[in-house]
């Protein structure tokens, strides 16, 4: 059985209850980020989440955590990413948290999977997103929460095709 975990840094609750329902879809575990140690970095696949903060920082809770990330080996790992963010009212941010993490995971040899299209969103720019493509699933739980379920289900069955994961492989909970 493949193992999953689901990192993540949450301030309001929205990206915590995201990577539940992640893990609830995927049969993973879901680790806070402020909670997590060397060894959470380890699996069969990896899944970063953040919220997008301030002028498209990370959450608080990644920047403390920047340093374990940065000393996670992370070469040839399947890796996905996710992020919250707020189209309308940081449309010139937007979920460029999921930027941040997608550059450094890169850098450190991560194989990345899991882009979705950039179409359904108005925003004016956002570091998450190239060539009509984010750098993972995007949910804006302020102006598209009616969304939100959809997208993680759709995501999850293309990171099970993705990652080689059939039903043997995950574990239901």
């Amino acid at each position: 059985m493949a193992e999953i975990k689901i990192i993540y840094g949450s301030t309001t609750g929205n990206t915590e209850a995201a990577a539940e329902k992640i893990a609830a879809a995927l049969g993973g575990t879901a680790i806070p980020v402020a909670e997590a140690d060397g060894g959470s970095f380890q699996a069969d696949l990896l899944i970063l989440g953040s919220s997008t903060w301030g002028a498209g920082d990370l959450q608080d809770d990644w920047i403390a955590a920047e340093a374990l990330l940065d000393a996670a080996d992370l070469k040839d790992r399947t890796l996905a990413l996710f992020g919250l963010g707020d189209q309308v009212g940081f449309g010139d941010t937007f979920a460029d948290a999921v930027g941040i993490l997608w550059r450094k995971v890169r850098s450190k040899g991560a194989r990345v999977i899991g882009f979705t299209r950039t179409d359904g969103y108005e925003f004016l720019s956002s570091s998450a997103a190239e060539n009509g493509c984010f750098a993972g699933l995007i949910l804006d739980d302020n102006n598209q929460n009616d969304l939100t379920d959809s997208r993680i289900a759709s995501w999850c069955d293309q990171l099970k095709q993705e990652a080689g994961l059939t039903d043997e492989k995950v574990a239901h909970s």
